[in-house]
């Protein structure tokens, strides 16, 4: 939040300035916070101005038998996520400083006729940076022209839902988990964080209504708002497993299966895994969330009448409400389409690899973004529906923050670091059962996942865990499953998945609340996918 939002004592906060002028970083000076809060804030960040360069040496003067590219990654990655989880220096910074480290220190892998530099930032060329950019922009709108707050009404004014937060945000989580089961997890938290950010608006007005809050007090920081941003991210995530087509990682996990089996893994099989296991892991991200994010109000008194009378204020929908809902129905129906084109024509089908390809997320979402530029509101004055100083408003800092865990990931394949991290654990614990190779899978995955992103784990953990399990003569299916559903997890930092990053970028979500939430969520969600996958695999007679 900039200085001009910044909140007075003597004046009341502007929720919807506030929340519509966020920033994912804001030094102390910038936020609204309790003694022992600041006290906190400042010894976290100073710890971490010393603590990631000692950890960096350390590891570097390490007499390990590594190769000398391996090592310096290593050691670069610790201090990065020393300076991540500290917030000694504005996140996005962090990752930049250690993308420099990498080049400097001749960390990058080396191929002919290439500079290091320019092995280190190629993947910033990635898709995803472009879905975020454009979803991005799109949600700027959304959130300028009122769009998100009527969408928040009308889950608000469902039966029942808007009389609890609780509700409220299980009733979020429930819509997310659905759209996300068939249309991609960055596109679905893309699209649906502006309503998150519009109830989240509403909520702060009746607190703020109710004098619940204190009259100057930061909306960007509401337990409730975490709450809400976090089901969000988690809850496409857990709706991401329930197809095959939810989320890349359950087409490579898939894929190298069945190469390896040589047997069919059918969209009815999948869904008869995953529907029982999501169906549990959202009842407990649900416990976990509103457990360590405890809403500041339970029962939302008088909010029919509230929103009844927002509505009546809104009014019919403005010419820019309607530009942003046809740029958002554009993005969303290109979205969706690939995977109705896998539910006709099937995932393997060439049909489906032609639209996949032309149609990629990222393309779409600046393709939609757009046409916010050209969509007029007033064709006289030429005054179209988002001005460049609106998109420019948006948190940039998020994309370059996921570029750098993008990087990262490619970084610890294409040195096979992640590899040698894998194979040597493998060896190291003897694993021949196969509950020990499933539980070893479900971990390394979420290791992994936890600094790259879950594409990037699924293409670096399912070829480690396959072999190994060959090797033990155990059933294959198993810990391939295993080691793909937790690809997609990782839920502790921003650069852990699209979806966090795009829910840190809300600025609602403290990096500590990402941690502890995700820290939680990840070990139960571990426990989840080791007991009841073998369970489920036999009871289809997969196994």
């Amino acid at each position: 939040m900039s200085e001009k939002n910044e909140p007075t004592a003597a004046t009341a906060t502007d929720v919807d300035k506030a929340l519509l002028g966020h920033a994912t970083y804001r030094s102390l000076g910038e936020q609204v916070l309790t003694p022992a809060e600041e006290r906190f804030e400042k010894a976290r960040r100073t710890t971490g101005l010393w603590l990631a360069p000692l950890v960096t040496l350390v590891f570097l003067l390490l007499p390990m038998n590594l190769k000398f590219e391996q090592q310096t990654l290593a050691a670069v990655l610790l201090g990065v996520i020393v300076l991540w989880v500290t917030e000694a220096v504005p996140i996005p910074i962090g990752g930049l400083i250690g993308v420099g480290a990498i080049v400097v220190l001749g960390a990058a892998p080396l191929v002919e006729d290439k500079k290091p530099a320019e092995i280190v930032l190629a993947p910033f060329g990635s898709p995803t940076l472009f879905t975020f950019i454009g979803a991005f922009i799109i949600a700027q709108a959304m959130l300028k022209h009122g769009l998100a707050r009527r969408f928040a009404f009308f889950i608000l004014n469902l039966p029942g839902v808007g009389k609890s937060t609780t509700r409220v945000i299980i009733a979020f989580g429930v819509i997310t988990c659905l759209l996300s089961a068939f249309v991609s997890n960055t596109a679905t938290v893309a699209m649906l964080l502006p309503t998150a950010l519009g109830l989240l608006a509403v909520i702060a007005k009746l607190l703020q209504r109710k004098e619940i809050v204190a009259k100057n007090f930061d909306p960007t920081r509401l337990r409730v708002g975490a709450a809400l941003v976090l089901m969000l991210a988690y809850g496409a995530s857990v709706g991401g497993l329930l197809t095959p087509v939810g989320s890349p990682p359950n087409l490579i996990g898939r894929e190298l299966i069945q190469k390896v089996t040589g047997k069919p893994i059918t969209f009815f099989d999948w869904m008869g895994v995953a529907v029982p296991i999501c169906a549990l892991m959202f009842v407990v991200l649900a416990v976990v969330l509103l457990l360590l994010n405890k809403p500041e109000i339970k029962k939302l008194e008088g909010v029919e009448e509230f929103v009844r009378g927002e509505r009546a204020k809104l009014g019919k929908l403005s010419r820019a409400e309607k530009n942003t809902l046809v740029a958002f129905g554009v993005t969303v129906t290109l979205w969706i389409f690939p995977g109705v084109i896998a539910l006709i024509f099937g995932p393997e089908s060439e049909t489906f690899t032609f639209v996949r390809d032309r149609l990629d997320e990222g393309i779409v979402a600046v393709l939609g973004a757009s046409l916010l530029f050209v969509l007029p509101v007033a064709w006289k004055a030429r005054e179209f529906t988002l001005r460049w100083s609106d998109a420019a408003a948006i948190d940039w800092g998020t994309i370059v923050l996921f570029g750098t865990g993008i990087i990262f990931g490619s970084l610890l394949a294409s040195t096979g670091l992640a590899e040698l991290i894998g194979k040597s654990a493998s060896n190291a614990l003897g694993l021949t059962s196969l509950f020990a190779i499933t539980a070893f899978a479900v971990v390394l995955a979420i290791v992994v996942s936890e600094t790259t992103s879950n594409t990037a784990s699924a293409q670096v953990v399912v070829p480690i865990i396959l072999p190994i399990a060959a090797a033990a003569d155990v059933n294959i299916l198993i810990p391939g499953l295993a080691a793909t559903f937790a690809a997609s997890f990782g839920f502790m930092l921003p650069v852990s998945t699209p979806q966090n990053a795009i829910a840190y970028g809300s600025g609602v979500v403290p990096i500590t609340r990402m941690i502890r939430s995700g820290v939680s969520f990840d070990v139960l969600g571990a426990i989840l996918i080791l007991l009841l996958l073998p369970l489920m695999a036999g009871a289809l007679g997969l196994v």
